[in-house]
């Protein structure tokens, strides 16, 4: 309903599924989310799929500066205000954000109720914004934040991290490995076997894709974000180096830096790549399924090592086509799975090469890598097999 955020609402409705209690407590508003809770006082509370929810008012952000910091702050000082969780006593508290500030009171919350902590780790905080971004480690955010993460490592019961090869680094912080256990992104299975072609897909991308396909070229697709992290330019510039041959580059989404590839593309005279808005999660499958094949790409940078697990590489796997994969990480889903070709990130030549052999890869053996990848994300990424493995960690 809210969009965005999915991996909560999808392992919490596996659980209500077999017979437990639910309640997940959120920020009014996150950059997260395509369509925001409607909260009239301090919190408000909903039910979904039978998952109970209860909604902090926390104010609006944009970017990583002190509006989104607020943010935090007002989420954490209304979850030790507010005894929203006192539906039911809980037997297990999981703090699951990108950061680590709620990991104490989520702490207090367990305690307070003889529970365990599970300490679900999204990503690397003070880590990545240090790397990413270049803060200095010393700045006081980034030592809160470094204190918050020794904390954590210290006071949780278990800890899920999605990303593979965040075991060495936890540790060195405080944590008992033997509490690590890694739990990847998933995927709904039900909903892509239900999956029935729509008509969803606004007119100018379908037109694009079908006039490509009527000229004889092959459509690589990208759909998603278009931030720093997607690594876009690099598409594009490989784009301007198969100008002329039969390869038509089509993305679909929205993101800040959708100006500056437009007119990056422009300038480059990269008349073989077209730029379409954001269609609608249930439209996704029909949009993959007319791609001929599917890029994601990363940009070059350490932080990497720590692993990947993007969402939108299991919606890529599902569609059963294969995926040209730029990257260089602590691993590589693609060629784990054998789905399609990775190249290096960062190189808009190996980019360019890569799209020319797939182009003229014989249709059977392009079809065989798309198996591949849905076969591996049913095996390895379906919610009900996660949801399972989070109970199987209590035990």
């Amino acid at each position: 309903m809210h969009g965005m955020e999915f991996r909560p609402f999808y392992l919490a409705r596996e659980w209500v599924a077999d017979g437990h209690q639910v309640l997940i407590v959120a920020g009014s508003h996150s950059h997260l989310r395509r369509v925001q809770p409607d909260v009239g006082g301090q919190m408000a509370r909903e039910v979904l799929s039978g998952i109970n929810y209860v909604w902090l008012r926390t104010p609006k952000y944009s970017g990583n500066g002190v509006q989104r910091l607020l943010n935090i702050l007002a989420f954490t000082r209304g979850l030790r205000k507010c005894g929203c969780w006192m539906f039911f006593r809980p037997d297990v508290v999981i703090a699951s954000s990108t950061h680590p500030l709620d990991v104490s009171t989520a702490k207090s919350i367990a305690t307070r109720y003889g529970a365990k902590l599970i300490w679900e780790i999204h990503d690397l905080w003070p880590r990545s914004p240090i790397e990413l971004s270049g803060i200095s480690p010393w700045h006081p955010f980034m030592a809160w934040l470094q204190w918050a993460e020794n904390r954590a490592c210290r006071a949780a019961d278990q800890v899920v991290s999605i990303l593979p090869n965040t075991k060495e680094y936890l540790c060195e912080h405080g944590l008992d490995g033997q509490k690590f256990h890694h739990i990847p992104n998933g995927v709904d299975i039900g909903e892509w076997s239900a999956y029935q072609p729509t008509q969803n897909l606004p007119r100018a991308i379908s037109e694009a894709i079908d006039t490509a396909h009527r000229d004889g070229r092959v459509v690589v697709l990208y759909a998603g974000s278009h931030g720093t992290a997607n690594a876009l330019r690099h598409l594009v510039d490989a784009a301007a180096m198969l100008q002329g041959h039969r390869v038509a580059i089509v993305l679909v989404g929205d993101g800040p830096l959708r100006a500056g590839l437009i007119d990056r593309a422009k300038a480059l005279k990269a008349s073989n790549i077209s730029f379409h808005p954001p269609v609608p999660k249930c439209a996704i499958p029909e949009l993959l399924r007319q791609a001929d094949i599917l890029y994601l790409g990363w940009e070059n940078h350490p932080l990497y090592r720590f692993g990947i697990c993007p969402n939108k590489m299991l919606d890529y796997m599902m569609s059963a086509k294969p995926i040209l994969h730029s990257v260089s990480a602590g691993n590589d889903p693609v060629a784990e799975a054998k789905c399609g070709v990775s190249v290096p990130a960062g190189r808009a030549d190996l980019i360019a090469e890569a799209i020319m052999k797939m182009s003229f890869m014989p249709r059977h053996a392009l079809q065989e890598l798309g198996e591949s990848g849905r076969r591996f994300a049913v095996e390895n990424h379906s919610y009900k097999s996660l949801a399972q493995k989070f109970l199987e960690i209590l035990t």
